[in-house]
């Protein structure tokens, strides 16, 4: 694993990743875990395939306007988080582990991790019901933990239309509550990686 200290979301951050599958799309391959892979895995595995065969970012890869709000509103969530925390939040730039890699949303001290989810007023609310993270993130924030090798990782919901003492939710997820997903994680991966090649020599013939 190799950390580059480059600023997200900028040309030199995309062209590190190309190619690679990544922390917030390991959810993709995870799903159905012990069995065949799905359509979402396979269409990403040709995503992935064909960046690696031509070297550019591939067409029809993520983005809406969830994404956007998130670039748009993630530094108040992660200076909120700051403060109420009493901590410094440095750059995430990007865990490099070859085929695959991660780009959390910032780093705590020498331990912990961030995910920021700037989110629509329903889907806060869900998690301050649920009283945790939401589970559909569950294996990008186990994948933070794997690819930074680091002990923890907080989730971070989001939401300017809530009272200034409930936009912010905080959930922190320990590295030794999931040891066991940790290894099902390294495993499955491994295989997505092994059709990752497969479909590469599929479209080189």
């Amino acid at each position: 694993m190799y950390f580059h200290d480059v600023p997200q979301n900028t040309d030199e951050w995309a062209a590190l990743r190309l190619g690679k599958a990544t922390c917030s799309n390991f959810a993709c391959f995870m799903a159905n875990d012990g069995g065949a892979f799905g359509e979402p895995a396979k269409k990403y595995a040709l995503q992935i395939a064909l960046e690696l065969d031509t070297g550019r970012k591939a067409e029809y890869s993520f983005s809406n306007e969830h994404t956007e709000r998130g670039h748009e509103q993630e530094p108040v969530a992660r200076m909120l988080y700051a403060s109420e925390n009493f901590v410094s939040v440095s750059n995430g730039g990007f865990f490099d582990c070859g085929d695959y890699g991660d780009s959390p949303d910032g780093l705590v001290g020498e331990d912990g991790v961030i995910e920021i989810k700037s989110v629509v007023a329903p889907t806060h609310y869900a998690t301050l019901l649920r009283k945790s993270f939401d589970p559909a993130y569950r294996w990008q924030l186990v994948g933070h933990l794997d690819c930074t090798e680091r002990t923890w990782v907080d989730f971070i919901s989001y939401c300017a239309d809530f009272r200034d003492d409930q936009q912010l939710i905080v959930h922190r997820l320990h590295r030794e509550a999931c040891e066991a997903e940790l290894k099902r994680l390294q495993e499955r991966r491994a295989e997505f990686l092994e059709l990752v090649r497969k479909t590469l020599k599929n479209i080189q013939g």
